[in-house]
């Protein structure tokens, strides 16, 4: 899979991404995160080879997987990326935003007819954000939708989410780096419950820096943060 990630930037920290590794990563590349500006592998879906075919096909593109599609500064360039993916009907993109409540107004005319090779990737990290941005989700013209909630700060209930039949995965992770909120193993499993009565798909990839289970919390290194909620068992196959 490639890393796809048109924009330098995100919004401002919010009480679920204090400690988001979009800076962190940023941080470690010498790249301010709050300077929203093209990077130079914008143009990278249409980039070809000296035969003139594309470098790129048959993979996953991970758009503002470290942004946000939807931020308000990019959208003077957000049209250019719609034009690459129109154009590149054999890529899937996965689309990453927090702003739930601006993708209807900033999706083309014919998203609905043309754009079966976009998943939108909506990050809800509580209950609050998830009562907020739910309306907006059940709202889009698309049942290709990831629910994202991660950083997971809470227990959450997304059951009237999954019973529309609009979301198609749910992916979980915990908190990361510094001040790092503690993520609830009973949380976890509260929520692939919910996923498995509604038949959605399940994947929890991060167990976070801190995991309180069977009333102990462990400290756990990132690097080993993946392979821990693996352990878990609970993702779809």
């Amino acid at each position: 899979m490639i890393m796809y990630n048109p924009w330098h930037g995100c919004h401002k920290y919010s009480e679920g991404c204090r400690n988001c590794y979009m800076f962190y990563f940023d941080s470690k590349r010498g790249i301010d995160s709050n300077i929203i500006t093209k990077t130079r592998n914008f143009y990278m879906p249409l980039q070809k080879d000296k035969k003139g075919n594309y470098k790129f096909s048959d993979q996953t593109l991970f758009v503002c997987l470290t942004s946000d599609f939807f931020i308000e500064e990019a959208d003077l360039w957000r049209d250019e990326v719609w034009d690459m993916i129109r154009i590149r009907q054999d890529i899937k993109f996965k689309i990453f935003t927090k702003r739930a409540s601006r993708i209807l107004e900033n999706l083309p005319q014919d998203f609905k007819e043309s754009f079966s090779n976009v998943e939108l990737a909506i990050s809800c990290e509580n209950q609050r954000c998830m009562d907020e941005r739910a309306p907006y989700i059940l709202a889009l013209p698309t049942n290709n939708i990831s629910l994202h909630v991660s950083p997971m700060l809470e227990r959450v209930d997304v059951r009237n989410l999954l019973k529309s039949g609009k979301i198609k995965e749910v992916c979980v992770s915990g908190e990361n780096y510094a001040n790092a909120r503690v993520l609830n193993f009973d949380w976890v499993l509260d929520l692939w419950h919910q996923t498995k009565a509604c038949n959605v798909k399940f994947y929890f990839y991060h167990t976070g820096k801190k995991l309180l289970k069977d009333g102990r919390v462990y400290i756990i290194p990132h690097s080993k943060g993946e392979e821990q909620a693996m352990r878990a068992n609970l993702n779809s196959n």
